[in-house]
């Protein structure tokens, strides 16, 4: 397997409402699918992207109204980075202000400067300015809302994943697992932070390893519970199972997830992993227009439509997703 970087990444929240606004009007990410926790059918699932949800732009949450709060550590990923324009430094300092967030700049790692602040559940989140070649292969391919109170020009706007921070007591294991595996080639070092580079171009292709002797997490609201890397097919997917299975990793069937299939394991430092294709997308049950406006189900919870919507919170958008 060669693979092209991250597909989504999957956290957990705390009100639904709270995190919609947050992820929608704040960062101005598309809510591109609302839907329900498949394995959980009494809560939602959001999935946040661009405008049609591409792989290596999702952030998807599970809302869990009254959950504790989780820690973070190691077996985790720590940090869910963005990547944003060079020249948009200033935009975002000023929005995060403007909607009461407290923002730490970060300079120069990897020679890319970043803001570090949280989300309103202790998420850990960072907007990594990219450089401009990079940014000209990304332009166009981002659309956000433009009504509501995110309003700015398409120059300022999150372009999809950077490199997330993965903390892990043994880094050797999970470096072996990705670069004999998954496809991953090591490409930089700064202190104790090592970055893997799949064979995408985008900044969604790059990893963080972090060497940490931190306590173990505790995965609950404000935490990530896992990080889903991209396959280009079902036979891809396939080919990359049975040797996962060859390794003596514990491994699920595929799964049919509706808007891509998924296989699931723990890597050797217990970060819950996720395989998933590339297709079919969030436009198999919804035009591009109308994206995230509706609730949609899978199948098998159809009958009970009306029993899962009396359950689930009501929320509001504040806007056209359009």
């Amino acid at each position: 397997m060669r693979s092209a970087g991250i597909h989504h990444i999957t956290a957990i929240a705390g009100d639904p409402q709270r995190n919609l606004d947050f992820y929608s009007e704040t960062l101005g990410l598309r809510l591109v699918k609302r839907t329900v926790n498949f394995d959980d059918p009494g809560s939602y699932h959001f999935y946040f992207g661009d405008n049609i949800g591409r792989p290596g732009t999702i952030i998807t949450f599970f809302p869990w109204p009254g959950a504790r709060r989780g820690t973070r550590g190691s077996g985790q990923v720590t940090t869910v980075s963005f990547a944003v324009p060079h020249n948009s430094m200033a935009f975002w300092k000023e929005q995060l202000r403007a909607n009461h967030v407290i923002a730490e700049e970060i300079a120069g790692r990897f020679g890319s400067n970043a803001l570090r602040f949280l989300d309103p559940d202790g998420l850990q989140l960072e907007l990594v300015v990219i450089p401009s070649e990079v940014e000209r292969s990304r332009r166009g391919i981002f659309k956000a809302p433009s009504t509501g109170s995110f309003d700015s020009a398409q120059d300022d706007k999150i372009f999809g994943f950077a490199a997330p921070t993965l903390e892990v007591r043994k880094p050797e294991k999970t470096e072996n697992l990705l670069t004999e595996i998954l496809g991953f080639e090591f490409v930089a070092e700064e202190n104790n932070r090592r970055r893997f580079r799949g064979s995408g171009s985008n900044p969604s292709s790059e990893i963080d390893l972090v060497s940490s002797e931190a306590g173990f997490g505790q995965i609950a609201v404000g935490t990530v519970h896992h990080i889903a890397f991209r396959a280009a097919d079902d036979d891809e997917q396939l080919r990359v199972r049975e040797q996962l299975v060859a390794r003596g990793l514990n491994v699920t069937p595929v799964i049919d997830r509706q808007y891509f299939h998924s296989i699931y394991f723990r890597e050797p430092n217990g970060i819950l992993f996720e395989i998933a294709t590339d297709g079919p997308g969030f436009l198999i049950d919804e035009p591009a227009d109308a994206l995230g406006e509706t609730l949609k189900l899978p199948s098998v919870y159809e009958p009970k439509r009306d029993e899962i919507e009396r359950v689930l919170p009501t929320i509001h958008l504040r806007h056209s997703a359009a």
